[in-house]
């Protein structure tokens, strides 16, 4: 067998993943081959602003040096070690997420993904407190495997793949009365985002989370937070838990904990009882490559204090937004670096697409929202870049 030659263009790799790819998925034109810091560039050379960050993956920017150096070096020593073994750079990982983690938080699990961190959050739920049942918000994004995909909202994720897991139940976002009734003695757990990012981003009201956390202590349940995509520095502190006060149970992190190599975990607070051995467990999940990229990401957002970064210039890029007039626009919002543009017609896709013309990538959030997730190192001259091409298509 000969391997395939890589291909040289957009079009030739844009024609190959069509030939043999899943469908799933709706894919652009565009071959993405290097990035650095929020800039990316494609096969034939264009270069791109990046506000889409890996769907909120590159915090700490594409091929950020210190992970870059962390990935190289533990490579050559050791890629994968299984949990069966311990090993320094988990080990130190572990210490490194209990020191930054809202409230009193000593154990760690480690997975691959935001829904793996979510399927385990459910099972320790149920585990320790030894019911089912399994409290979501209206309009939340939780992931795609069966037990996340429960949680998650849109029917049009959920209806193809329906019956689901038996046990869920949905309340309204922001509905205090509505959670205090849908909690029951049979209520394992809560599980809310503090950002509804996949819907719109829409930040939860703080009154709320404490409610729903109080709430949960009051009648046995256990609060899960949900902080996939608002985590390490994002919305502008470590973890959004932080603006509210908040100490959860269970806390699900992925997507920038290992700067782009794939990571998840879940943060285990003291309400959570012991967990029987062998009742969980991940092949690849703590691996010593994506535990050494961790760590070195981790170091780069405390000691370069992106969460403070992503909080002023989150500030900035709010503020540059508000003042485009548009008629289209019906709402400016946002929390950090995570930021949603709502507009008055069902063309957030159909705009996101458009702003590539611009050199500039961002996302929909539903029919209705341009999604902006860059990395939180992002300059001032780089947001008013993406600024000018919203107006742009806006005017368009």
């Amino acid at each position: 067998m000969s391997m395939t030659p890589l291909p040289t263009t957009n079009q030739e790799t844009y024609e190959l993943e069509m030939r043999h790819g899943s469908g799933l998925y709706q894919t652009r034109p565009v071959a993405l081959v290097r990035g650095l810091g929020a800039t990316l560039w494609d096969a034939d050379g264009n270069e791109y602003l990046d506000c889409i960050g890996g769907h909120g993956v590159v915090n700490v920017g594409h091929c950020n040096p210190d992970v870059v150096a962390a990935i190289q070096a533990q490579a050559a020593k050791l890629i994968t070690c299984p949990t069966s073994f311990p090993n320094e750079h988990r080990a130190a990982l572990m210490a490194d997420l209990v020191s930054i983690a809202p409230g009193k938080m000593e154990r760690v699990f480690f997975c691959n993904s935001g829904a793996e961190a979510v399927e385990a959050a459910f099972k320790f739920a149920r585990m320790s407190t030894g019911r089912t049942g399994i409290i979501a918000a209206k309009n939340a994004f939780h992931g795609r495997t069966m037990g996340a995909l429960s949680a998650t909202w849109n029917s049009a994720y959920k209806k193809p793949f329906e019956p689901l897991v038996p046990g869920f139940s949905h309340v309204a976002p922001n509905d205090i009365a509505a959670l205090e009734e849908a909690i029951t003695d049979d209520t394992a757990a809560v599980i809310l985002e503090p950002v509804q990012g996949e819907s719109g981003v829409r930040p939860l009201d703080g009154d709320y989370l404490r409610a729903a956390q109080a709430l949960c202590r009051q009648r046995g349940a256990l609060f899960i937070a949900d902080e996939i995509q608002t985590g390490f520095g994002r919305t502008g502190k470590m973890f959004t838990c932080e603006h509210y006060g908040l100490e959860p149970d269970l806390l699900c992190m992925a997507k920038s904990i290992a700067g782009g190599v794939p990571m998840g975990g879940v943060l285990i607070g003291p309400r959570v009882g012991e967990l029987a051995s062998q009742s969980h467990g991940t092949t690849f999940g703590g691996s010593a490559l994506a535990c050494a990229a961790a760590r070195a990401a981790i170091n780069y957002i405390v000691s370069h204090k992106l969460p403070e970064r992503a909080a002023e210039m989150g500030a900035y890029f709010l503020e540059q937004l508000r003042r485009i007039d548009s008629p289209v626009i019906r709402e400016v919002r946002g929390l950090g670096l995570m930021i949603g543009v709502e507009l008055k017609k069902r063309s957030g896709e159909y705009l996101a697409k458009l702003m590539q013309e611009h050199r500039v990538l961002a996302l929909a959030a539903g029919p209705l929202v341009i999604r902006y997730l860059p990395p939180l190192v992002i300059s001032k001259e780089q947001i008013d870049r993406a600024v000018e091409a919203t107006a742009h298509v806006l005017a368009e």
